[in-house]
């Protein structure tokens, strides 16, 4: 099993970050980009819910959970997204493709690990703005990275608690060139923003039967408003376009500011919800993002741009017909939805840049000890084309394994 799994993913990973782009938002120019990952593809697929956990998946967004873990589970997903951007003057197309994370959890009887890399957000646009007198043009790429590990001990059956530490690196670069008409030479800059440093999340889960045939499902996650490095470095020089369509660069002038902080904001989700175990579940959760904090980031925050405190709700759940049919595959598959509204707290020209999703999915059961291949599908926009603004209107497919396997078993012989 544990072969298998690096093999799959090696071929996948070459081939997912052989085409990743990230993202190709505008909106991805301000602060350390658009925060791209939204849970696993189970927890996607139900509106972005981090509430709901179980004994055989990995679950991201809530470190309480790994309390529940009975076997090894590895999860790798990856995703391609098109995206329809529409403002003033028209409207244009793009695709991209992305590994949007790789994990594993382990679990050694009430306290289980986990660890994993998660692409956290992405910067990628394209912007061309030519008139008779100036063209310009504004290109960013990278983002922010976290390597997580993660321990959560069940306190009792009902009760699990946890706690995950990520160690945040990347860096994010923009670009602006401008040429005047009739002028032979241009400016160019670049800005690149470098980071690291730690963050923390804490979480509780917790789950009771109210009867035979209800559960009650609550959660509770809160990540501490925290600091990491920030190097900036910003580059101007004078440009030219050689007859081969390349930038010729001369008089370039580098400026280094070592020694920042980037503060990352705090945020605590709470959730609850009803279910039946194995059958079907439905469950809400409620998120305060202060994403004030993050404007304390002069040297990254955009012009005519500020942050505020922002509230995310989420609504979701799932159905199986017959978990344990062995006539019928389709009553085994699990069968989700959700929606979504979340504010990012981003306002641009005093217009709030809000996302609305609405999201389905299917859990296909997959060999044995309770493998699965999952299937997401997202419908979204982002945006408004007010005070001329982007509207993104966004169309997601995801796919994620999750393996499962039996650890730490103990041996008999005759």
């Amino acid at each position: 099993m544990i072969k298998r799994f690096i093999i799959i993913v090696a071929l996948l990973s070459t081939v997912l970050m052989a085409a990743q782009e990230g993202t190709s938002s505008p909106y991805s120019y301000y602060g350390i980009g658009l925060n791209k990952f939204k849970g696993t593809v189970e927890n996607q697929s139900m509106g972005g819910l981090r509430l709901f956990s179980d004994s055989i998946h990995v679950n991201l967004r809530n470190p309480a959970a790994y309390g529940r873990l009975k076997l090894t589970t590895y999860t790798v997903a990856g995703s391609t997204q098109s995206i329809k951007l529409t403002g003033d003057e028209g409207s244009e197309n793009s695709k991209t493709t992305t590994l949007d994370y790789l994990a594993i959890g382990i679990p050694t009887g009430k306290l289980n690990f986990g660890l994993g890399l998660i692409p956290y957000t992405s910067v990628g646009y394209r912007i061309l703005d030519v008139n008779e007198e100036t063209a310009n043009r504004f290109t960013g790429r990278g983002g922010m990275n976290k390597v997580f590990l993660t321990a959560g001990y069940a306190l009792t059956e009902d009760l699990s608690i946890g706690v995950e530490a990520d160690y945040n690196f990347g860096n994010s670069q923009n670009t602006f060139t401008a040429f005047q008409a009739g002028v032979q030479y241009g400016t160019r800059e670049i800005s690149r923003n470098d980071f690291k440093g730690f963050s923390y999340n804490f979480g509780l889960d917790y789950q009771h039967d109210l009867s035979e045939e209800l559960r009650m499902y609550s959660a509770i996650t809160f990540a501490p408003k925290m600091s990491i490095n920030l190097d900036k470095m910003v580059n101007t020089a004078t440009v030219r376009i050689g007859l081969d369509g390349t930038e010729q660069v001369t008089d370039e002038v580098d400026v280094n500011s070592e020694d920042n902080e980037l503060t990352l904001p705090g945020q605590l989700t709470i959730g609850a919800g009803l279910g039946k175990v194995n059958k079907w579940f439905m469950g809400a959760e409620y998120t305060n993002l202060k994403a004030s904090d993050f404007g304390l980031n002069s040297s990254i925050t955009g012009q005519n741009s500020n942050y505020k405190d922002a509230s995310q709700y989420r609504l979701g759940g799932f159905y199986i017909p017959k978990y344990n049919s062995i006539t019928s595959y389709l009553s085994r598959v699990v069968y989700r939805a959700g929606v979504r509204y979340e504010e990012t707290g981003l306002s641009i020209n005093n217009e709030d840049i809000n996302e609305f999703g609405i999201s389905f999915g299917l859990g296909l059961p997959a060999g044995t000890d309770f493998s699965n291949v999952n299937l997401g599908l997202e419908y979204g926009q982002r945006g408004t084309t007010s005070s001329g603004l982007i509207k993104e209107n966004f169309f997601k497919v995801s796919i994620s394994l999750s393996l499962n396997d039996k650890w730490f078993q103990q041996r008999k012989f005759d």
